[in-house]
């Protein structure tokens, strides 16, 4: 593998999070921060854990399902089918206008979180709106004479609770600088991802468990006016609300640094351009790697928004059958995450992505090659792929946090999000385009493994600076080794 290496180290006006010294006039030095123990670690990866009630839940295995279901066509329709295909293109066109919309603000508002300093306010307030818009979520029901007005709302408060999920995991995702070293960014980024696979397990068998499977659930309640469903997703937001609370509470947050001055929303977005003439002249290794993560990442959403897809039209899973390969795809997930994140901290975040993503290709190309192999097949290969999956996302998001500027953290992770929303059609178009033109469903994973394979191209030939940790300990330059050791026994990661 090609080491594609800046062997010059990072620019002296750049304020790195890990800075021993001042820079030159206008840059700052990271302010130290309150030591950080097993609590805090803890209190940050709950939300992680919280928030895979509208990962898990709503937007993936329960409330879209729902709603792009027979449950809201008329009785009596024509064409059943017809109906049901437009209530999937209202959600496609919802969750578009939503991507636009966070591709838009999120980059803006992460500068005005990191200019007020006060990050924890804009997570809890977007995490506040998240949790109201799950709980509006509940007063959408198949009312015969209205399903198409019912469908609507679900699809509009689907779409707003993307806008400000992503806006507060802009915020939320910025803190991981304030309780991590060098040396633990990567293992700590892997908890938290890690957690939130595992907490989406949990919350999913207790609601199979009491609600959505048997015909009368906990509490007498059943599936009539879709009762179960809307029951919940109003506790996903109850686990939500619960779990997002230990992080406002018990992490510390890095005061704004000295000199810097709140801005406004226009000045936000005229820093924001000033930011990235700034970056293309100077650090072109960060926007090479916000565009190959953005291609890259979009193929692993991919993986997840047409597995069960997948599962069911080729590999001939049941709809219990799907549920419970979600469940176990999870957990692995969850566990390759965590461990996965020990090993960044050892040998860099670039190496765990890379060797991700060529473990992806592999596993997908078996995938469409024993594509008539029955549900086997898709266990095995199904399963390595989402062992793949998570490793690669934890260790992406602690690779940006390993290059971002002081004080402009959550403006780094609001141009993450951005140019994640901007690369988000490229998996749903190639899976289509494939299915499309072979006429077969199974096709279409070549797709996904192609989308993949580029970003893995991309990621190649980006060069990054040294002493920043990317490729390991060793990599850590001296200053920056030694002062992530001296905080080490503080730390509990």
């Amino acid at each position: 593998m090609p080491e594609h290496q800046d062997v010059t180290p990072a620019t002296p006006d750049r304020r790195s999070p890990y800075a021993p010294d001042a820079g030159p006039e206008g840059s700052t030095v990271r302010v130290s921060a309150p030591a950080v123990g097993r609590r805090q670690v803890l209190a940050w990866s709950l939300w992680d854990w919280g928030s895979a009630a509208f990962n898990a839940v709503v937007t993936t295995f329960v409330f879209t399902r729902w709603i792009t279901s027979d449950a809201f066509v008329e009785a009596g329709a024509a064409d059943p089918q017809a109906v049901m295909a437009d209530h999937t293109a209202w959600l496609g066109w919802g969750l578009t206008i939503a991507g636009a919309l966070i591709a838009l603000l999120a980059p803006a508002l992460g500068a005005l979180a990191d200019a007020s300093g006060r990050r924890k306010v804009w997570l809890g307030v977007n995490t506040a709106a998240t949790v109201g818009a799950m709980v509006a979520m509940f007063f959408v029901q198949p009312t015969p004479g209205s399903l198409s007005d019912a469908v609507i709302l679900g699809v509009v408060l689907l779409s707003a609770g993307n806008v400000f999920f992503e806006l507060a995991s802009v915020a939320y995702n910025a803190l991981l600088l304030d309780i991590s070293t060098p040396r633990t960014i990567g293992r700590i980024s892997g908890i938290g991802w890690g957690a939130g696979y595992v907490g989406g397990i949990v919350l999913l068998l207790v609601l199979f468990v009491g609600f959505i499977n048997p015909d009368v659930g906990w509490f007498g309640v059943t599936g009539e006016g879709g009762m179960d469903v809307r029951v919940s997703v109003l506790l996903s937001a109850v686990w939500f609300a619960a779990f997002a609370i230990p992080v406002l509470l018990a992490v510390p947050e890095s005061p704004r640094p000295g000199g810097s001055a709140p801005i406004g929303v226009v000045s936000a977005y005229r820093k924001l351009g000033r930011d990235l003439v700034h970056l293309w002249r100077t650090r072109r290794s960060t926007l090479g790697y916000l565009v190959a993560s953005a291609v890259y990442r979009d193929g692993l959403a991919g993986i997840f928004t047409f597995g069960a897809v997948i599962a069911s039209g080729t590999f001939g899973f049941s709809a219990s059958e799907v549920i419970v390969f979600a469940i176990a795809a999870n957990v692995v997930a969850g566990l390759s995450t965590i461990a996965a994140g020990w090993l960044d901290d050892r040998i860099g975040p670039r190496r765990v992505i890379v060797g991700s993503l060529v473990g992806l290709v592999v596993a997908g190309t078996a995938v469409f090659v024993q594509h008539d192999g029955g549900t086997s097949v898709f266990w095995i290969w199904g399963l390595l792929l989402c062992a793949f999956v998570g490793p690669a996302q934890a260790a992406s998001r602690g690779l940006l946090g390993r290059i971002s500027d002081e004080g402009r953290e959550a403006e780094a992770f609001g141009l993450y999000a951005t140019t994640g929303r901007a690369a988000s059609f490229l998996a749903p178009m190639a899976f289509a385009t494939m299915v499309a033109v072979s006429g077969e469903q199974y096709w279409g994973i070549l797709g996904l493994v192609a989308v993949i394979l580029v970003g893995l191209v991309l990621m190649l030939f980006v060069r990054f600076p040294t002493g920043e940790g990317i490729d390991g300990s060793k990599d850590l330059a001296p200053a920056r080794a030694g002062a992530a050791g001296s905080t080490s026994k503080e730390d509990g990661a």
